[in-house]
């Protein structure tokens, strides 16, 4: 019997071997513990205040908007230590391993930001870490598998599968099903098996907590809409946690419609999958018409994943939050407009949501609106990417 509900609606759940259940069990009395320890908040707040850099401000973009009667902010979490906003939930369970006296993490990660974030907090908490990263991801984010290994982690290649994220997911679950007993998974998303959802929605909802303070501060009334990228969903749950009962607040997600939605090479299981059950957790998920995982595409490593956390899941069911789709060229794009126009380089992730902010923009430029794009993390990393697409584009 689970101490939190493990479902939303009909997603969530906890779809594991049996021999993972003691260990999920352990977690959740943890995770509910430390939520009325005043010693571990202050520890966390501490660490999120004077190591991560907590808080992000909330940038206005005064140039991209010229001519418009939209409001553009951004929510920076690239400016946040490690460059993502993955650093929040990281330093949360990294304290709760310590908290069930386990010695090693494992990890996972996609475009290398986790795996940044396991790695920082693990040197600084004195943590083993160890990170899964499939083959291809490797190759286009050669620039974090260096800082997690100047850190001090060990980065494993996964060659199984599309060497992508769902492949580095599956590894790092068989690697915690033989070492549980000493060993921490820091997943890095709202997704997978009960309690990680709820622990990482709520380790991540100090952004949405800051940036509705801010804007309250800025423009003394709510926005009408707050716009992030949706891969497993974690930037996204963490901004739209705030303001999921405001419900004169849109909630926009943005999946990764990759090469066009008709040519199946894309990342999009809300708006184009089914429900099933993958990585621990029932949820929406891209399947062949057999009924198998759907090897997804996007040409940011982060939103390569063909599933999505539950809560998204629910929130599209009752229609609270809304899922759209923008094309790599799209994203490409609006990272050009954004380092352009503002000096900001956006990481491809997030640039998918302000692509999103930009066609609302220029759908109804005499609309008076208010907008937030969560800036999930810094572009560097993509850099190579970019270039190697815009090269090939000409």
């Amino acid at each position: 019997m689970t101490l939190l509900n493990s479902y939303f609606g009909k997603f969530g759940g906890m779809y594991v071997p049996q021999i993972l259940m003691p260990a999920l069990y352990q977690l959740e009395k943890t995770f509910v513990s430390s939520l009325k320890d005043y010693q571990f908040k202050q520890e966390l707040s501490n660490l999120l205040k004077n190591y991560a850099g907590r808080p992000t401000p909330l940038t206005l973009c005064q140039n991209l908007t010229k001519g418009t009667n939209t409001r553009i902010y951004l929510k920076r979490e690239d400016l946040l230590h490690g460059g993502a906003h993955k650093t929040n939930q990281v330093l949360g369970q990294a304290l709760l391993a310590k908290k069930m006296k386990k010695k090693e993490i494992i990890a996972e990660t996609g475009a290398g930001q986790h795996g940044v974030a396991s790695a920082l907090s693990c040197a600084l908490l004195g943590l083993q870490c160890r990170v899964y990263m499939g083959i291809k991801d490797i190759k286009r984010q050669q620039q974090n598998v260096f800082r997690m290994k100047l850190m001090g982690a060990k980065v494993i290649p996964v060659t199984s599968g599309s060497g992508t994220l769902k492949d580095a997911c599956n590894e790092a679950l068989r690697d915690w099903s033989k070492n549980y007993v000493n060993a921490h998974y820091m997943l890095g998303t709202a997704a997978g098996p009960h309690p990680y959802p709820t622990i990482v929605k709520e380790f991540q909802s100090i952004i949405g907590k800051e940036a509705k303070k801010q804007i309250l501060a800025k423009e003394h009334c709510l926005p009408h809409a707050i716009i992030a990228c949706i891969g497993g969903g974690s930037n996204a749950i963490g901004i739209f946690s705030s303001f999921i009962t405001d419900n004169s607040v849109k909630l926009i997600g943005v999946e990764p419609a990759g090469k066009g939605i008709h040519t199946k090479k894309h990342g999009a299981p809300l708006t184009h999958g089914d429900t099933g059950i993958f990585f621990g957790m029932k949820t929406k998920i891209m399947q062949t018409e057999e009924g198998q995982i759907q090897e997804s595409w996007s040409i940011s490593a982060g939103l390569d994943f063909p599933a999505v956390g539950p809560e998204h899941a629910w929130l599209d069911s009752i229609k609270r939050a809304t899922y759209v789709s923008v094309t790599d060229h799209e994203a490409i794009h609006a990272f050009q407009c954004l380092s352009q126009s503002e000096g900001i380089i956006p990481a491809l992730e997030c640039s998918h949501a302000l692509a999103y902010a930009l066609k609302l923009m220029k759908n109804d430029p005499n609309k008076h609106q208010v907008l937030i794009v969560n800036i999930s993390g810094r572009g560097d990393k993509d850099i190579k990417t970019v270039k190697n697409f815009l090269k090939n584009s000409e």
